[in-house]
């Protein structure tokens, strides 16, 4: 029941308070740079988005980190019986204790959002899901010095908590680079916002996504961008 059959991998959700969700997965399928050769996906959760990130770049090596020890536990599992297990590896640590020598090309995160809302009475998901106040400021301030020169980090947020990240990011001189606009469908307004924030300046690039063509019909935009991964595709 709590297997998630990828067409490369499966995913165990087993003990992992936030299961697979789409805006994972539309940050695993979308998240890129030109020639990554280390990546680093923060609140890895299950580990689909460093799984998916492992099998779109086959040269790259991974690293996640997790702050609940049993979904670090379950991701490690994934990562293990996966055939890029060579190429992955689960630290279980808060992302401001996280130290690493070298830099990474591309950071990636599905981050808890919920900023000052009411906590989830469940308390392992208000930690997956739910973000202190200087949360988002942490999370930019040890992207930022992770990053490599030509780096890139990519975030699902919605829209007020993307702005708020821009925001943060200009202060440690990182330009948002690309928006993707998320919408359920096209007449819907955008409910997410996926965004690339690179060092120094850079030329701003725009689009709009839409998940469903009707009701329970995706798009063919949504199909191609996942056909590599879901089955059903």
């Amino acid at each position: 029941m709590g297997i998630f059959k990828f067409k490369q991998f499966d995913v165990d959700q087993t003990g992992c308070a936030m299961k697979i969700n789409t805006d994972g997965v539309l940050l695993g399928a979308t998240a890129s740079h030109p020639s990554p050769k280390r990546m680093l996906d923060i609140g890895t959760g299950t580990g689909v988005i460093a799984l998916m990130l492992a099998q779109r770049f086959p040269d790259a090596f991974i690293h996640a980190v997790e702050i609940d020890q049993q979904a670090a536990e379950t991701a490690a599992r994934n990562f293990q019986l996966s055939v890029f297990s060579a190429r992955l590896r689960v630290m279980h640590t808060a992302i401001e204790q996280y130290n690493h020598n070298e830099q990474y090309d591309l950071i990636v995160s599905n981050p808890p959002f919920f900023v000052n809302d009411l906590k989830n009475e469940e308390i392992r998901k208000g930690i997956a899901r739910h973000a202190d106040e200087d949360f988002f400021s942490a999370l930019v301030e040890k992207s930022n010095t992770l990053l490599a020169s030509e780096g890139q980090i990519w975030l699902i947020l919605p829209i007020k908590q993307a702005d708020e990240v821009i925001d943060i990011a200009f202060l440690y001189n990182l330009s948002l680079s690309e928006r993707i606009n998320i919408h359920s469908d096209k007449n819907k307004p955008t409910f997410r916002q996926v965004i690339c924030l690179k060092k120094g300046e850079v030329l701003l690039k725009e689009s709009d996504f839409n998940i469903y063509e009707s009701l329970k019909e995706h798009t063919q935009e949504y199909k191609t961008l996942l056909k590599d991964f879901f089955l059903a595709y």
